[in-house]
This record gives structure tokens, sequence and C-alpha cells, in this order.
């Protein structure tokens, strides 16, 4: 084989460390994106946040780069109190300030010193063993109901049997199922009526036995939750109403009263962790237009270190690492900005293609595609996945994710198109005005949605209805 050389000229796309760093940025939560540039700033000491400058001062820039910039609320300096005689004895103010309460001559400028923290509530063993240390019984009792407490569910169900919670227990205790079921009793005197239930069933008689015997249906009520409790989850009326022997005043009655319980007595103590959403863009109605502007306090404040700034620029050629890190701060200033301008152009995009939303709600949204919008803001698919993705959207309607105003279409009888945003709508409106005792079938949703000129399949229909948690046509019938 003889060896040639040859020039051959390609073309190849490469990502530079500065593109790199913009497509990541761009797909990264508002949270997300402040715990990237924490990091950032902890790195590299020529980037800083803009803690805020007076107003009307021209933003920091620096060779060009600028600076993301917010609205920023300046807070007057708290009057310096007088200083107190040496003599001087505690007055109510002082013993107000020493226990923690508010001064009564606090100002309400001053309201920021002191963080609002909501109260820590306790849990569901907390609250049991609290009220189990009021009980007057034997110190082996006392550990044998702390010992069911510990092992109830969040829900406050005992899922073990007492036999097996007997087997788990060291041999030299010699403790007996019978001394546990004693123990479980005294566990479900405790609040909330229905804790150390080991069915739903035993949970709901709990509860209905702790009512005085004037309630009315209280005998249906204990014989339905006893013996036919699954007929009633069916939602069989008629076979319900025959085995209890009752009329359909008492039944229904009866049906009320079950209502009125809670299944679950633990899930009041349960740990809820509260989730802040903090909207990238605020849409408002401005002179009969809709517009969508980027949330100030979303966007961080970042300059260039001045110092630094100054030292590289008096040592040029001899800053070294300092000179790349100059380097790197500008590029990330320049594509948070960039970040979030793609963001409101985007924004802005799907205002303009979903206003009748705005004016007039679900039913009124029409479909729409990532392409559709790539296409009209010259930008790639992926791209536009990535700024509806985590991305939250503040409206007169509510805040919403980006990804919302996305959906399939179905098509309709005069040749255009529905979104399922719209059918989900006209679903949920159906249900809600339907008749409780005749609820309206799949297969008559799809004809009345067909009647209004939107042909949807009753398996599309059931699909719709499955993802609004909107249970079957049987299970929404009532008395």
């Amino acid at each position: 084989m003889k060896q040639t050389l040859q020039l051959k000229l390609t073309q190849h796309l490469t990502l530079t460390p500065q593109l790199q760093q913009s497509i990541r940025l761009l797909q990264l939560s508002t949270l997300e994106l402040n715990q990237e540039l924490e990091r950032f700033l902890a790195e590299n000491p020529l980037l800083e946040r803009d803690e805020g400058e007076e107003e009307g001062a021209p933003a920091a820039r620096l060779n060009g780069a600028a600076t993301v910039s917010t609205v920023s609320v300046d807070t007057a300096p708290a009057e310096q109190a007088p200083a107190p005689e040496d003599d001087a004895r505690p007055t109510a103010e002082d013993w107000y300030l020493e226990a923690g309460a508010s001064s009564p001559a606090r100002d309400d400028a001053d309201e920021a010193d002191y963080p609002q923290l909501a109260a820590e509530s306790p849990s569901l063993r907390e609250h049991l063993l609290q009220q189990l240390s009021l009980m007057a019984l034997p110190d082996r009792d006392r550990s044998l109901v702390a010992l069911l407490v510990d092992a109830l569910d969040e829900d406050g169900y005992l899922t073990q049997p007492l036999e097996e919670i007997a087997a788990m227990l060291p041999a030299e205790l010699a403790i007996e199922p019978d001394e546990l079921a004693i123990a479980l009793k005294h566990l479900q005197n405790l609040d909330p009526t229905g804790v150390g239930a080991r069915s739903p069933a035993e949970c709901l008689e709990l509860q209905l036995v702790a009512l005085t015997e004037s309630t009315p249906a209280l005998p249906t009520a204990l014989r339905i939750v006893r013996e036919h409790l699954p007929l009633l989850a069916a939602r069989d009326f008629a076979k319900l109403k025959k085995l209890v022997g009752s009329d359909e005043a008492t039944l229904r009655a009866a049906h009320r009263l079950i209502q009125t319980l809670n299944p679950r007595p633990g899930a009041a103590y349960a740990p809820l962790e509260t989730r802040y959403v903090v909207a990238d863009v605020v849409v408002r109605k401005l002179k009969g237009v809709w517009t969508a502007s980027l949330n100030p306090d979303a966007m961080p404040r970042l300059r260039i270190n001045r110092v630094y700034a100054d030292i590289l620029q008096s040592n040029r050629g001899h800053g070294g690492q300092l000179t790349s890190q100059l380097q790197e701060a500008r590029w990330l200033i320049k594509n948070v900005q960039q970040r979030f301008e793609t963001i409101q152009r985007v924004s802005q995009a799907i205002v303009d293609r979903q206003r009748h939303f705005f004016d007039h709600g679900e039913v009124a949204m029409r479909p729409l595609v990532l392409r559709e919008i790539a296409d009209a803001l010259g930008l790639h698919e992926s791209t536009v996945s990535r700024v509806t993705t985590q991305k939250f959207m503040a409206t007169p309607r509510g805040i919403f994710e980006l990804k919302y105003f996305f959906g399939s279409h179905v098509a309709t009888e005069t040749g255009g198109a529905c979104s399922a945003t719209a059918i989900r709508a006209l679903i949920k409106q159906l249900v809600a005005a339907e008749d409780a005792k005749k609820p309206l079938s799949d297969s008559k949703i799809s004809q009345i949605l067909g009647q209004q000129g939107i042909v949807v399949a009753r398996r599309t229909i059931a699909k719709y209805r499955e993802s609004l948690h909107i249970p079957a046509v049987n299970l929404r019938k009532s008395l």
C-alpha cells in the first residue's frame, strides 16, 4: 500500500467552555442557579454579588462586561437607642425584651430584625407519649404502650400483628400477646381517635364508638363499617340497603356520618415540607396587552470585584491565574444575563399565543408545541425545552411551569384543533355539574363533547379523567 499525504477540509461543531456553561445555566432552575452561583463566588475572587448601590448610580461595568442587576430595596438604619444611665432600673420594656416578646414601643420598621419563624408542630409520637406520661399506669404497661407507639406508621395504624411484636422482644421479659392487647386498648383511647387501629374498618369503628348514642344513624353506620365497608367503597347502595335493612333516608344519614370520619388519624401530625416557588417571569396586562417581564427577585446581582480588577489593570501581563479568573467571571455574568433574556423571549412568545387562556381560563388553551416557539424565535427545539423546564410564570390565574402551556391536540369537526388542557377543563366542568345520583359515564362525556364539535374517543376521556384524579362513574354515585 502506498502512503500518501492529503489535505481535507471539514466542518464540525465545537462546544467551547463558554457555550457549555451557557447551556448548563439555561437548564437550571432558579434554586439550582443560585447554588451554582454560590460555588462560583466561593472559587473566583474576581466575582462578587452586587449588594446594591445608591439610587441612580450606574451599574458596574468592566471592559464591556455588563452587570446583571435587579431592583433593590434600601432599608433605613435603625435609630440608635440612647445609652441607659448607670443606676437605671429595669423597666417594663426591658422585661419584654429579655423575655423575647415584642416591645410595646416597637416601631413597625424594625420588624425585619426579628425573622418570623413557624412554630414546630409535635409529631404523632411526641403527641401520644405526652398523653401517656399523664396516664396512671404501671411502669410495665407504660413501656408496652410506648413500644406500640413506636410501631405505628405515619397514618397512625399498627400494621404489625401483636404476636409478631411479642416474638421480637427478649424472652426474659416474658411478654405475652395478651399484655400487648391490653396496651393496645390503652393506646386506642388516646387522641386522635382511631389511632392504633389495625385496619381502616377498625379505625372508623373506633371513631364511631367514641360518639354519643344520640348521634343520628349511628347503629346503621356501625354495622356498615363492621360488616359491609367494601360495599360502601364500591358505592353499591342498592345491595347495601338490602343487607342493612334500612330505608334510604337512614342509609343516607349513615353515609354522611361515615364521610365525616378520618381514615388517617395520624396524617395531621406528619411533617410537611413546604416548597416555595420563585417565579422567573411575571405576566401582567398593560394597556390591554398581556406582557411577560422578568421577576427582579429571581435575578442574581453579579459584578466584577473592582479591587482585583484595578490590580490587573495596572499589572497587565503579570496577572497569572487572576487573568483567567477575570475572563471566567465575565463569561458567567454574560451567560447569566443571556439566560434571563432567553427566558423572557420564550415566555413572551408563549403569552402571545396563549392570550385567550389568560382572558378566559383553561377552556381557551390552544394547542402548542415546542417547535412552534423555536421556529418563531430562531432557536433550537432543545433550547426551548431547556428554557421551559423548571421555570415558572406568575400570572393572575396562578403560578404555572412554562411546560404547562404546551400540549397535544385533538381534532374538531370543523377541521381545527383543541388543546388537551382545554378538554381536561371541560371534563372537570361536566363532572362538577353532573347529577350525583346519575353521574356521567366516559361514553356520555364523549358524546357531549362530540355535540360541541370535539371528537374524543372514550378511551381518551378515561385517560384524561384519570389524570385529573376523578373516580370512575360507579365511584362517583351517591344516594
